[in-house]
């Protein structure tokens, strides 16, 4: 069945209403045959009470439209003169607060109010000519009492509607704030991924640049070289502010970039040269860490090398260690300070984005500025001593 084809199939709860309603209205329609109507009156009431079912229908997809054809039919109804009662209360005709409430639900409200007129000036009617023809031996108060009733009914009905309408558009508030909040972390996570791949390869690039300045011969190659350094350092502030427009990265990272314990032998290969002196050791047996905790020690090891060779001059000593226990994974991340501290620039978020991964993956980070270089530590619970 396509898509189409079941918006426009009845619910089978509402075809066996629509049933029932349709058989009692027949019933009542065949006694009033035997207490004296005649059979134009049955006639139209028949036609009428099929107008409401027709309507009932053509509300769903057409709502003033259905809704047209239930007044008029309503009309129909209360102004037929019948034998001892009004037909306007046939079973059928509790198709119309149907159609109300389904106008209500999905018309805007200043137009369900004109709907919710129709409807009482109907009820108005209706008792109008139940008065006018009411037999000497009822008392009138009777017609007051009905459409008090009525009225009571149909605007109950109305402000249902407007309720199940209000918390309807409620939850579709809810969602499309879910929704774009969805985009902002999507956001965010791009711009954090952007950051830990570009400032590390841009970083070691002009790492190398000036390793290689310092050990030519040729001073024109040097300067050179060094322009090119700098323009490296130019061009990395200027990415920096360009993912800033991203937004500040609130969420965990995805997609093609290292994951894994086993990439940081490599990552620190890349960042080695002449006046960077990147070693690498582990301590202890490898326990097991959740992934998230997994990635966050890779990026505090990305992030410190990085971090050192931007900000410090070389040369340059990075030490990065891995200490494992049972229970945690100790990354520490240490430089001797270099040469001297390079101006910051803009500051980045690369810090706060390592922060919140460990923080995520159960653990603590720790930043210590000390006379002989920074220390990065990050403590990361493994699974067993989660």
């Amino acid at each position: 069945m396509t898509a189409s084809q079941r918006r426009s199939t009845l619910p089978a709860t509402t075809v066996v209403a629509h049933a029932v309603l349709a058989l009692l209205t027949v019933i009542i329609l065949v006694g009033a045959r035997y207490l004296g109507a005649a059979l134009w009156q049955l006639l139209a009431v028949a036609g009428a009470a099929a107008l409401l079912h027709v309507g009932a229908v053509v509300v769903r997809r057409r709502p003033w439209v259905g809704y047209s054809i239930g007044a008029l039919a309503m009309l129909v109804l209360v102004t037929m003169p019948f034998p001892g009662w009004s037909p306007g209360m046939l079973p059928s005709a509790a198709c119309f607060p149907y159609m109300l409430w389904r106008l209500t639900s999905l018309v805007p409200v200043r137009s369900s109010l004109v709907a919710l007129a129709v409807a009482m000036l109907g009820i108005v009617l209706n008792e109008v000519v139940a008065w006018d023809r009411l037999p000497p031996d009822i008392a009138g108060w009777t017609r007051l009492i009905e459409g008090g009733l009525l009225m009571l009914v149909v605007v109950g009905v109305w402000l249902a509607a407007l309720l199940v309408r209000r918390r309807r558009e409620a939850g579709r508030r809810a969602e499309s704030e879910r929704l774009a909040e969805a985009v902002a972390d999507e956001r965010s996570s791009i711009r954090r991924d952007l950051h830990d791949v570009i400032a590390h390869t841009v970083t070691v690039m002009v790492a190398r640049i000036e390793a290689a300045a310092v050990t030519t011969a040729d001073p024109a190659t040097r300067r050179e070289l060094g322009d090119i350094a700098e323009a490296g350092r130019d061009a990395h502030q200027g990415l920096r502010a360009m993912l800033a427009t991203l937004g500040p990265a609130t969420v965990a990272p995805r997609g093609e970039v290292p994951i894994s314990l086993d990439a940081l032998p490599d990552l620190v290969a890349s960042a080695a040269s002449p006046l960077h002196a990147v070693t690498f050791a582990e301590v202890g047996e490898r326990q097991p860490l959740s992934l998230s905790a997994e990635v966050a020690a890779v990026r505090t090891v990305q992030e410190g090398i990085t971090n050192a060779l931007r900000h410090l001059e070389p040369p340059v000593e990075v030490t990065i260690r891995l200490r494992w226990t049972p229970a945690e994974l100790v990354v520490e991340v240490r430089d001797d300070g270099g040469k001297a501290r390079r101006e910051a620039g803009s500051h980045g978020t690369g810090l706060l984005g390592i922060e919140e991964r460990v923080r995520t993956a159960g653990g603590t980070l720790s930043i210590d500025d000390g006379h002989d270089g920074w220390v990065l530590r990050a403590r990361l619970p493994t699974k067993e001593g989660a």
